[in-house]
């Protein structure tokens, strides 16, 4: 049921987006012959002011009624949308996949990566995100022999890798724990009500952060230095797609540029400085270029 509220909602979004303002008719229309009403339905007046007012709350934006221009329906602030990192992802993805499916000729020619679980669980997340309620997690961890079952209060949702994970309080530890949404094997929404702390911020929690571990009791934030080539064009790779948002092009000189980050340097900032093989090189500090000569050491032991 929150699924196909959540589509709805994202399809009412998309279309004024888009549009840059609808009517309430023209919307109506152009929802019957959407494929994503397969039951047929229609959207009443009172429905869609409802739909309305849970879109303005869940996206944090205005919809108003334009009487000047034909009484469309349109967004107040469009460019703030297109600005919010996860809005404007959350909306691109609906809207690609939209496309899709109302033009199945394209279907084999556009091509996703595959996410293997976890969304079945991402939507009942949100929702009791919305709703601020607890959740009674079963959960089976990489690192636990038997599954364990404990209460948890989603702060926020982030996708890393090709998987989902949850930032979730626990209220037995009075701690933060991240969890991936594919190791959950039982999950429901408990009528416990939790306050989520205005103090949280989804973005700054994981500002320091390459990737999902976020370690700041075991380890300092560093400045790291890494050396890029210009081979196979790394460094404009490195320019679009930065490695990091604190990423920084230090120093610029014919064959290298020098990159600098501020950030944890954990396991799976490692494990992608790696990836580009002989094109990265870490410079500084010292210990986060010993820790990846030791792991390309034990790397070469098992081609010796």
């Amino acid at each position: 049921m929150a699924k196909d509220m959540l589509k709805k909602h994202l399809w009412i979004l998309n279309k004024l987006y888009i549009t840059g303002g609808i009517s309430y008719k023209d919307l109506v229309k152009e929802w019957e012959h959407s494929v994503l009403n397969d039951e047929g339905t229609t959207i009443p007046k009172r429905t869609f002011d409802d739909y309305r007012n849970a879109i303005e709350e869940t996206f944090d934006i205005n919809i108003l009624c334009d009487a000047s221009d034909g009484y469309k329906y349109k967004l107040c602030d469009a460019e703030s949308l297109r600005k919010d990192k996860v809005k404007s992802w959350l909306l691109s993805s609906f809207s690609v996949n939209n496309s899709i499916l109302e033009s199945r000729k394209l279907k084999r020619r556009i091509l996703f990566e595959r996410i293997p679980s976890g969304n079945e669980s991402l939507m009942r997340i949100i929702n009791a995100m919305q709703e601020s309620r607890t959740l009674r997690l079963t959960y089976q961890g990489f690192n636990h022999s038997l599954p364990i079952t404990f209460l948890a209060e989603p702060y926020c949702v982030k996708v890393f890798k090709q998987r989902w994970y949850m930032v979730a309080h626990s209220p037995e530890k009075d701690n933060i724990y991240i969890y991936a949404l594919d190791r959950i094997l039982q999950m429901e929404k408990t009528d416990v009500v939790f306050a989520f702390p205005d103090s949280f911020d989804a973005e700054a929690y994981f500002g320091n952060s390459y990737g999902i571990m976020v370690t700041p009791d075991e380890l300092d934030v560093e400045t790291i230095r890494i050396k890029v080539t210009d081979r196979n064009n790394k460094r404009k790779y490195l320019r679009l797609l930065p490695l990091h948002a604190s990423q920084e092009e230090t120093e610029r000189l014919p064959d290298y540029s020098v990159f600098t980050y501020r950030l944890y340097p954990t396991y799976d900032f490692f494990q992608e400085v790696l990836s580009h093989g002989a094109e990265i090189e870490v410079l500084s500090p010292e210990w986060v270029r010993q820790e990846c000569r030791e792991i390309i050491e034990e790397m070469l032991k098992n081609y010796s």
